[in-house]
């Protein structure tokens, strides 16, 4: 795959998640336009990356990247005319607050400014592809890149596919996700929650049920999280811990039931 080092990404959006992303792909040697449709909120957003954050976080020498403070902020600009910020880009992270009306707007409005070859990324936690794209024409170049917050401290990405969504730009989200020091995940398809939020609903419910079952405190619950399953799965994660365990054992495995549905799966691991 060609190297997309020092191409140009379109951040849509100046509030929190987009600055965080904005800082993320600087670290990775990206150009990086912000646009805002409120004026002075992307110049806005700038003061606060540069003198709040990439300064900081180089003099506590917690700067992500080779590039220096300087050169990350050389990289950097903002923008409150859209088509200006979309010139150039080959990828669009769309950063608006999660309401569906005000997505659709934006990538009406960004579709209509850039070619067919520029990916659409949204950065929905929640939203369904098929419904955050629901207006675009061209569906093909359109997935969501969920970022858990803080980005640019927590790695993970959940990228996942519109239907349409051709494999190249899945392909394309990855490497880039990669690059820029993110830690991606691919879903083969959507499903309400991705793949985080189910696992975290999961344990929420559960949590919930013994606290109010009366088998455990508030307190020593969170304590079977943080010093406990929460230590070990900062490592390694539940498949991984059961074939370590047992790897040559056969494990059956009941899902309770929580937001979504009771599964029961049966595991393989050789």
């Amino acid at each position: 795959m060609t190297s997309l080092k020092g191409k140009i990404i379109t951040v849509v959006g100046s509030g929190l998640i987009g600055r965080s992303w904005a800082m993320v792909f600087l670290s990775g040697g990206y150009k990086v336009k912000i646009y805002d449709n409120e004026p002075g909120q992307a110049s806005g957003a700038i003061t606060e990356i540069s003198r709040k954050q990439i300064e900081e976080l180089q003099r506590a020498k917690m700067l992500r990247g080779n590039l220096t403070a300087a050169q990350q902020l050389s990289l950097l600009s903002s923008h409150d005319d859209l088509q200006q910020a979309l010139e150039g880009a080959f990828f669009v992270q769309e950063c608006v607050f999660e309401d569906l009306e005000a997505k659709h707007s934006v990538f009406h409005e960004v579709e209509n400014l850039v070619t067919e070859s520029v990916i659409l990324s949204s950065s929905t936690s929640c939203l369904m592809p098929s419904n955050v794209f629901s207006r675009v024409q061209n569906r093909t170049r359109c997935i969501i890149s969920h970022p858990v917050n803080p980005p640019y401290y927590v790695r993970l990405v959940e990228l996942v596919p519109h239907p349409e969504t051709l494999p190249a730009v899945m392909d394309v989200a990855y490497s880039l996700m990669t690059d820029v020091g993110q830690a991606p995940v691919r879903l083969s398809k959507e499903i309400d929650g991705f793949a985080l939020n189910r696992v975290q609903y999961a344990i929420i419910a559960e949590s919930w049920r013994l606290v109010q079952d009366g088998v455990i405190s508030v307190k020593d619950i969170d304590l079977v999280m943080s010093e406990g399953l929460g230590m070990r799965y900062a490592f390694i994660g539940p498949i991984e811990t059961m074939h370590l365990n047992a790897p040559e054992e056969k494990f059956g495995v009941v899902l309770g039931a929580s937001k979504y549905q009771s599964v029961s799966i049966t595991i393989h691991l050789t």
